[in-house]
């Protein structure tokens, strides 16, 4: 044992790629390997897959890679952790038990459940859980939609326990994203439950690395810094005992660490800086952030509090039923010609009013004198949702193919986007801990792991020095992208985005911090006007954070918007032409050539 575990990451999502693990074990030293692959639609994609192809509810995928590695592993010591058993840890554990024999391996595996919810939800409504949307407040026992999936979100001492008893692989169930860091690092220190800054500084490792390649250079707003983007390393957490840590990647690999890319990914879909987990409080706001070598940055200062007395659950049910289709209107005359053709087609059908929801979008991407066809194109996209799937099944599109010779000038193809198709909603809550139990089963025996918040400890809030802002800098002006001075990452958090951005120096962050006001937010990108929006300050890594209420509707699965997951909404922003004092662009400029 050194003073110090290896955490490596090879998978950010499902469908990431599947040799990252080899490259992970073979391509240095690391103690643990963990994947991330359980976003909330995952784990509607998990129930589809085990409703209709009997697939067993988890990733498939995984067992490819534990087939890949699971020898090395054994013979270099390297546990592995994920939470790929999605629905069903069981029979995942089993199934890489049945690898690890067929390779003639002596292989301990145990698994964790305890997070499904679904069975109980009966018994805990009647109880007194309301299990109300965090988005939009409303209980789910006045919703109309059929309930599929409930699965709370567990944390990290059940791995510890897992890893404590000999486990060689453990298989999570939704546990939280950085709990498959926090538990091998608690584990490898024996850390207890009121390690709050130690689990703290966990907690934000395991947040910044759970995206895989994000860290290292992926989806970077200034990608022209990142040296290659061939063979981007997956990142690595070299975590200390007092939670201070080290994100970097295996040498000769391709991509970048730096304090950009690691702030990038610190701010992703997140809401507050004081990041709730079951285990611990993470104060994003109090840690500082250093670049120590090249594609290693030191990451200390981490504080913890108490945890939250609630977990987090994610319920995924069965939304309604929704059509829609994409027009391509051409030419002059657009928003009149968007009109006459929605007009119409709602009129033949019996009006708006009789579907759950209407969303229609109007995408200006024509232009004046087109110089090509495709310069002459807008599209107009219409969705309807009802829980009468008749209402949206195919007479809905059949009059819409009716308007083909009878309407508008230049009627262009149609993009259909379903024929009355079911779609999921997701519905986040929570749920007191008093009702979670996770349970360990390993070597044939299972084992109560019983939340923090249920333990008695004595309450613990954490306290640090917030960072003074500079005043704005002021005098001559000049009109430039918000993107060439500060980048931004997004993404979606269920019905709602965030939208992070940070500056690379003190004095553009005190312009920053002064002018990107939630009004400023909302003038500059018009179609976040009409929702409630929460500003958060992280002056310690020069960083503001916006948290976009309801702009994806339920969540990803149902969205209508074209990004449904708010991936691109930063990069919009950076888009959008802002005025700057000169010192700030020519500090830019300074920058810039310092860095070629």
């Amino acid at each position: 044992m050194t003073d110090s575990i290896r955490i490596a990451n090879c998978s950010g999502f499902y469908g990431d790629k599947l040799s990252a693990a080899r490259e992970m074990v073979e391509g240095g030293p690391i103690d643990v390997l963990t994947g991330d692959y359980l976003a909330e639609l995952t784990m509607a994609i998990l129930y589809n897959q085990k409703m209709t192809r009997d697939t067993g509810g988890y990733v498939g995928t995984f067992l490819k890679q534990v087939k890949d590695v699971l020898a090395d592993c054994t013979a270099k010591g390297i546990k592995i952790v994920s939470n790929a058993g999605g629905l069903n840890p069981a029979s995942m554990a089993q199934a890489v038990q049945d690898i690890a024999q067929e390779q003639g391996l002596a292989v301990k595996v145990a698994y964790i459940d305890g997070d499904d919810l679904l069975p109980r939800m009966a018994d805990l409504q009647a109880g007194g859980e309301t299990f109300s949307n965090m988005d939009t407040g409303a209980s789910l026992a006045d919703s109309a939609y059929t309930l599929l999936t409930a699965n709370a979100y567990l944390g990290a001492w059940g791995i510890k326990e897992a890893l404590d008893r000999g486990a060689d692989v453990v298989i999570c169930p939704r546990v939280t994203d950085a709990a498959v860091v926090i538990g091998p690092a608690a584990w490898k220190f024996n850390w207890q439950r009121d390690d709050y800054d130690a689990l703290a500084g966990a907690l934000a490792a395991g947040h910044i690395i759970e995206c895989g390649q994000q860290a290292t250079g992926g989806n970077y707003a200034f990608f022209q810094e990142v040296p290659s983007f061939e063979n981007p390393g997956y990142p690595i957490a070299e975590i200390e005992a007092n939670g201070n840590f080290t994100i970097t990647k295996h040498p000769g690999t391709g991509g970048l660490v730096s304090v950009g890319t690691v702030t990038a990914q610190l701010l992703y879909e997140i809401g507050d800086p004081a990041y709730k987990n079951p285990d611990v409080i993470s104060h994003f706001d109090a840690l500082t952030m250093e670049q120590v070598a090249d594609d290693c940055v030191y990451v200390s200062g981490c504080k913890g509090s108490s945890p939250p007395q609630q977990h987090k659950v994610c319920i995924n049910t069965l939304g309604g039923f929704r059509n829609g289709f994409e027009l391509l209107l051409t030419g002059l005359d657009i928003e009149e010609k968007a009109q006459v053709i929605t007009e119409t087609f709602f009129a033949s059908i019996g009006g708006k009013e009789q579907f759950d929801s209407v969303d229609s979008e109007l995408i200006r991407s024509d232009k004046a004198n087109p110089a090509r066809n495709e310069e002459a194109f807008a599209r107009l996209r219409i969705v309807a949702k009802s829980g009468d799937k008749d209402l949206v099944g195919r007479i809905f599109s059949a009059k819409m193919i009716e308007l083909a010779l009878a309407n508008i000038p230049g009627f262009g193809p149609m993009t259909p986007i379903g024929n009355g198709a079911s779609f999921l909603a997701y519905w986040p809550a929570l749920i007191d801990g008093r009702h979670i139990t996770e349970q360990v089963h390993v070597d044939g025996e299972r084992i109560d792991i019983t939340p923090t918040s249920q333990m008695q400890l004595a309450p613990a809030t954490a306290t640090f020095t917030s960072h003074p802002i500079e005043d704005s800098p002021t005098g001559d002006t000049v009109e430039l992208p918000l993107g060439r001075l500060f980048g931004t990452r997004s993404g979606d958090k269920g019905g709602c985005a965030n939208l992070g951005v940070w500056a690379k120096d003190a004095q553009s962050y005190a312009f920053l911090y002064h002018y990107l006001s939630v009004d400023r937010l909302k003038s500059l990108l018009p179609d976040t006007a009409s929702f409630t929006v929460d500003r958060y300050e992280l002056p310690n890594i020069l960083s503001l954070n916006f948290f976009i209420h309801g702009i994806l509707g339920e969540g990803v699965a149902s969205s209508s918007r074209t990004d449904p997951q708010a991936k691109t909404l930063g990069e919009y922003l950076r888009a959008k032409s802002i005025t700057v004092p000169v010192q700030i662009a020519n500090a830019l400029v300074s920058h810039e050539v310092k860095h070629d």
